[in-house]
């Protein structure tokens, strides 16, 4: 499939907080949820006519030829943390990226990962407590999103990290420096389709990988982000013409 790289989703990735505050306001839920994106503003028309959109339901994925290299990212990025009013978000604090993956012959750049409450993407219908999307941008301006389903339970890691120092409110603040390769899980094995970013305005140019084995993070961080963000999660979308592979 052909992506389509519009200058929206791009803004997305260079300066999402400037997006999400300049643009029309939108919510996960009443007058400004999800049904009424595309309503709000005409850049959002793809929210409610796109036919290729994200979050799905990963239950009957298909075995195909889905390679990926694994993920080479920075261990000891500084990292600063964004409050955009709708999720928190890490950023490398001097700019750049933290790493890089290949797809398909194309290497990517890691720009930002963030957290959504429940996951966004589900199994049988079945969420997760949270999800982490890793973002990463190629020279050309294509989009590949890592994503991971969070479970608590586990020990202190990055997530803490990030979560300590973002703002109650929105903002920035440093972070520090954390290890994100601590949130993917060792057995390799994923999830592939073609979508669209999860939020206004829903642009179809992304490359999804998500990870079948979900990863543990502490019950503190967890409770301490649904506090923060009680839902902020995007409905399910139907597959509709898609493939959606496994490797």
């Amino acid at each position: 499939m052909k992506l389509a790289h519009s200058a929206a989703a791009l803004a997305f990735l260079l300066a999402p907080q400037a997006l999400w505050a300049e643009g029309a306001h939108w919510a996960y839920d009443g007058d400004a949820g999800p049904d009424a994106w595309a309503a709000l503003d005409p850049a959002n028309a793809l929210c409610a006519k796109g036919a290729h959109q994200s979050p799905i339901d990963l239950s009957g994925a298909m075995h195909g030829d889905v390679a990926a290299s694994a993920p080479v990212w920075a261990s000891d990025t500084d990292w600063t943390a964004i409050n955009n009013g709708h999720t928190v978000q890490a950023a490398p604090a001097h700019g750049g990226a933290a790493g890089q993956i290949e797809i398909a012959g194309k290497t990517y750049d890691l720009v930002q990962f963030h957290f959504h409450h429940p996951s966004e993407h589900a199994v049988d219908a079945a969420h997760t407590e949270m999800e982490v999307h890793f973002v990463h941008k190629a020279a050309d301006g294509a989009l590949a999103v890592i994503g991971v389903m969070l479970t608590g339970g586990g020990a202190v890691g990055p997530v803490d990290a990030v979560l300590a120092a973002a703002p109650i409110h929105e903002g920035e603040a440093p972070a520090g420096i954390a290890d994100p390769s601590a949130l993917l899980p060792a057995g390799g094995l994923f999830d592939r389709y073609e979508g669209s970013l999860t939020t206004p305005p829903c642009s179809e140019a992304v490359t999804w990988t998500v990870t079948t084995e979900k990863m543990a993070v502490s019950d503190e961080a967890s409770a301490a982000f649904s506090a923060m963000f009680p839902n902020d999660a995007r409905p399910l979308q139907p597959l509709n013409d898609r493939e959606l592979l496994i490797n």
